[in-house]
């Protein structure tokens, strides 16, 4: 079951156009997806949480352009990594976490990355990777070498953060993709336009041609 909650309903100026973007929330169970989400919604660390599956609503001003942020926190995960073709379509930027006490985690993060990039839809999709609970250094598992090093082949953002410790670290993750997902629009807005114009130009031809 998925639960929608809007966190916090904004009054838009006359003739403003808002502007959504989807971001997926993924990794294995106990990484603390629910805690950076709630950090970012409310700026609270809350430690605890059941599993239910949720679809939370942010608007915040980034660029003076004002963005509703739409967080599906999946409870998805385990070893298997799944992902579900509703997530896949849903899905405009993705954030993916592991726990860097929990190398099993690292492994989940790699695993979703591979289902993500056999995706057609889903290869061009933007993704940043996010290494959590860096207050539990003494317990570290996963070092922050490999997570870069993961990001970097991927092609992906990296972070690693503290839900529980910083406000600030959370907001960027988030801030991050969101800019990312607008860079995304902007090529393929470009990339659409590049192709009308070819396919114009080749008509205004064949149609020379023709007669």
């Amino acid at each position: 079951m998925v639960v929608e909650v809007k966190t916090r309903l904004e009054v838009m100026e006359p003739n403003q156009q808002r502007v959504e973007a989807n971001i997926l929330l993924l990794g294995a169970h106990n990484v603390g997806k629910t805690a950076l989400t709630v950090r970012f919604l409310t700026r609270r660390f809350i430690g605890e949480y059941g599993d239910i599956e949720s679809i939370y609503s942010r608007v915040d001003r980034v660029d003076g352009q004002e963005i509703c942020i739409n967080i599906w926190d999946s409870q998805a995960g385990g070893k298997s990594g799944s992902i579900s073709d509703k997530q896949l379509q849903w899905a405009d930027g993705m954030v993916l976490v592991y726990d860097i006490c929990d190398r099993g985690s690292f492994e989940v993060t790699r695993q979703q990355l591979q289902l993500i990039r056999r995706s057609r839809k889903m290869s061009s999709v933007p993704v940043v990777i996010v290494a959590n609970k860096r207050d539990l250094q003494h317990h570290r598992r996963v070092s922050s070498e490999e997570g870069h090093l993961l990001a970097l082949t991927e092609r992906c953002g990296f972070f690693e953060v503290s839900a529980a410790e910083t406000y600030h670290g959370v907001l960027l993750v988030f801030h991050r993709l969101v800019d990312l997902v607008r860079e995304t629009r902007a090529l393929r807005k470009s990339m659409a336009g590049v192709r009308g114009i070819v396919r114009s130009v080749s008509a205004v031809f064949g149609k020379k041609r023709a007669e």
